[in-house]
This record gives structure tokens, sequence and C-alpha cells, in this order.
């Protein structure tokens, strides 16, 4: 994996990368990736800082056969678990969650080294208004070291928010719609300053649409989708200007950090 942009003379080569599956041999990779991807150094009170993790074809499909791991691929991974390993928190909506197969992370998904003095793995954070989630999915059910956080709203059944509470934290984060001010201001209740949001679309444009949104992670899968796929973000339409921060390329994939534009 090399940095192309910016430029930098000596320091381009972020490393070897391992293979699926694989970590041994990858510790000078992540120490580089964790550098620069480091979240800023929040000041006391500061708002919490919101990135967005997100992958696309080169023709700008969201999704390979309906999901959007069918774009990935091993560069893709590595930075994916390190934008993990920064977070505090990872935010996400029911139908990704559902769609993607969500489940809590593991230890063994993120690396320890870029999560000294904070808790071994972060929790998963899910948008929900209706709270159509499957309790018997791993995401609610499964043995977790972080126990889920489900954001939803007053007009959630009172039966089925009972029923959810049984397997994971419950917060009302809205009346009739789940408002992302007030989901990111409970989770920064909790502590969480480093939100990590990993789709889907609907999300991202609502939190867009809010002006919450700091920074976007975006993987371009060398694939050709040609079909029918949405794009990373759908919703109300409010334009974003934002400003490259890097670009990393391997195999054909390129790694591209945008930070929102001063002003």
């Amino acid at each position: 994996m090399r940095q192309i942009f910016p430029a930098a003379a000596g320091a381009a080569e972020i490393g070897p990368i391992p293979g699926r599956g694989g970590r041994q041999g990858a510790a000078p990779a992540v120490a580089a990736l964790g550098a620069l991807y480091a979240y800023p150094d929040a000041a006391a009170g500061a708002a919490p800082w919101l990135r967005a993790s997100m992958v696309a074809s080169v023709d700008g499909a969201a999704s390979l056969a309906g999901r959007s791991g069918g774009l990935s691929g091993d560069p893709d991974r590595l930075v994916f678990s390190v934008l993990r390993s920064l977070a505090d928190v990872i935010l996400v909506g029911a139908g990704t969650a559902r769609a993607e197969g969500y489940r809590p992370v593991r230890d063994s998904e993120v690396w320890a080294a870029l999560r000294i003095g904070r808790a071994p793995v972060p929790p998963i954070a899910v948008v929900t208004g209706k709270l159509d989630l499957n309790e018997d999915a791993p995401l609610l059910a499964g043995t977790a070291q972080a126990r889920t956080i489900v954001l939803t709203t007053e007009a959630a059944p009172a039966a089925r928010r009972a029923a959810v509470a049984r397997h994971a934290d419950v917060v009302v984060a809205g009346r009739d719609a789940v408002s992302p001010a007030a989901a990111v201001g409970a989770l920064a209740a909790r502590g969480y300053q480093r939100v990590l949001v990993e789709g889907g679309p609907g999300l991202l444009g609502q939190i867009t649409a809010a002006g919450l949104l700091d920074e976007v992670c975006v993987t371009v899968s060398p694939v050709l989708e040609g079909g029918h796929a949405g794009r990373i973000m759908v919703g109300p339409g409010a334009a974003t200007g934002l400003r490259l921060a890097h670009v990393l390329e391997d195999r054909g994939f390129l790694l591209c950090r945008y930070l929102r534009a001063a002003g």
C-alpha cells in the first residue's frame, strides 16, 4: 500500500498488508494507518467527531449483489479494521445492519495497539425508528464484549422497547423519527466522542443534512457494477463541501479521506 496524495518523499510506502484473514506482519502498516486516520484531539466540551466509512464502485454503485462487502478487498478490509479500532462507537442504520449481517465487534477484528486506554472493542449503535430488529440475530442475541445500543423513538411500541431492552441498551432519540442530533448527543453523553458511521445511505444523508458530518472515508473499488445499485448517500440533498486529505492505493483500490471544508 502506498500514499499517492499528498506526495511525501520517503514516506509514500505504508507497507505490505496481509491477505484476507491474515494479521501476521501487519503491525507496521497498521501503525502507519492509525497515524493517517487519527481523530483530531478533542478539546473539552467539543462536539463529537463524525466520520463516515463507505465503499463504491468506479461507476458509483454502493453495493454489489446487494451488499457493500461485495465491493471490498484486502486493502479496504485493512483500513476498515483500522477505522473501527480508532472509533469509540460504530453508528449504523437498521437496514444496513440487517443486509450486512451485523454482529458485535470482536477483539480479533480490531487492533489492540490502537485502543490503548479504552475498551477492547467499540459497541455498535443501531438507528431504528420502529424497532424492527430480530432479537435472535447475533447483533442482539450474541455474546458481546460491548453491549449493543439501540437508538429509537418515543413512537416505537412500548412492548418492543421492553423486548429489545433485554438484549441491548435502548435509548429514545426522537419523537416520531430518530433525530441525528439527539442520537449523537446520547452517544456523547456516554462518553463516545469518536463516531464511525458505517451507513446506510439514508442515515448518512440525514447526518449530512443535519450538519453533523465531519469526514468521509471512501474506498473506490476497481469494479464496474453496471446495475441498479444505489449511491453511498441518499436523502434531503444538502450539499457539503469537502477537501481531500489523502489518497492511498493498493491493487487498484483507491482509499480516499475527505474532510469537511472550512466554512
